[in-house]
């Protein structure tokens, strides 16, 4: 099934946040990097305050300079609270760097760049995680400060860390990702800790208690299998009755962000919409394609809309997640009116 959207272009990009307008719907997204968050945001505009749990990708997370660094946590955090960097879409906004330039100067290690307002959320992290408080407790703690009303939550409490194997032997993720810039050749991704950690049971709950599940347009293979690989995350969303949709990461052979595309090549798999909805079709229900991949709707196993699905503004993430969700509430229509005829015994088409 082929279903295409045309709604009409909205004039104000904060039309929807007005209370008349909101969509009465409990949405969890699961998201992880700069196309995960800009779609999460737009997901807050349209739903009512405190109806958006965002399950995040926590693979990401490393020690660096004695502190927990979570980094796909903070860059969903900040755009939820509208204080990330428009211009690379994680980081916060008119940040400085005078602790990162000291401490190359006094030989440190200064790679990874941290501005100094971001460096008080990782040292506040790492100071309640010292006292034994929980990453989704510290989680929210943080997302309360910042006055996000969305709930955020780490895909685990026990640490989970995406390893890249590569032509040059195995990386950290944040090693290959911002210390050798995605360049060794990618053959595979594990993720250490996976099979002994749990989904938080506040994520869990969240989860049972949806009318949606959104996958974001986030990295596959680095920012929702991690995700998906925790517990018996997988096997969970299997048995969720909410329709699960997911937004493709991927527009015209390319990723807008990140490596994805360069890794599907690496590993083989043609860089389309259609692989990326065979890698996850076992747990999903729809898949949104973009218009300018229309031509890949026919090849779809999933029903499928498509759409535009870049977000360069916030009336774009508005649109998006309005077509989401909308898009999702038909899946779910579809299902129950399959399964009234089948009640009936009317088996028609």
């Amino acid at each position: 099934m082929m279903v295409n959207n045309d709604q009409r272009p909205i004039s104000d990009p904060f039309e929807s946040l007005r209370s008349d307008d909101l969509l009465p719907l409990r949405v969890v997204a699961l998201a992880g990097g700069v196309g995960g968050a800009r779609l999460s945001a737009g997901l807050q505009a349209v739903l009512p305050p405190g109806a958006l749990s965002v399950i995040v990708n926590t693979g990401d997370d490393f020690e660096h300079w004695g502190l927990t660094i979570c980094p796909d946590l903070d860059t969903v955090m900040y755009n939820l609270a509208g204080v990330n960097n428009p211009e690379t879409g994680w980081g916060r906004a008119d940040d400085s760097f005078t602790v990162l330039h000291t401490m190359g100067l006094l030989g440190g290690e200064d790679w990874f760049r941290l501005g100094d307002k971001d460096l008080a959320v990782h040292l506040r992290r790492t100071e309640w995680l010292r006292q034994g408080v929980s990453l989704t407790e510290v989680t929210d703690r943080l997302r309360r400060a910042f006055g996000v009303p969305s709930h955020i939550f780490p895909m685990s409490d026990a640490p989970v860390r995406t390893l890249v194997h590569t032509d040059e032997g195995d990386l950290p993720f944040q090693h290959y990702f911002v210390g050798r810039r995605c360049e060794p050749c990618v053959i595979d991704v594990s993720f250490v800790g996976a099979a002994e950690a749990d989904l938080p049971e506040a994520a869990y709950a969240a989860l049972l208690a949806a009318d949606v599940v959104v996958f974001c347009p986030s990295n596959p293979y680095l920012s929702i299998d991690p995700i998906l690989s925790v517990g018996e995350m997988r096997s969970l969303l299997k048995k969720l009755r909410a329709p699960k949709v997911a937004v493709t990461p991927i527009i015209g052979g390319k990723a807008l962000k990140g490596p994805a595309a360069k890794m599907m090549r690496e590993m083989g798999y043609p860089v389309t919409p259609v692989t990326i909805a065979a890698h996850f079709d076992d747990v999903l229900d729809g898949f949104i394609l973009d218009r300018e991949d229309e031509a890949a709707a026919p090849h779809m196993r999933l029903p499928t809309l498509v759409t535009d699905t870049i977000m360069r503004t916030m009336e774009d993430k508005i649109r998006l997640a309005r077509a989401t969700l909308d898009f999702a509430q038909s899946l779910l229509q579809l299902s129950r009116a399959r399964k009234t005829r089948v009640r009936t015994g009317d088996l028609t088409p």
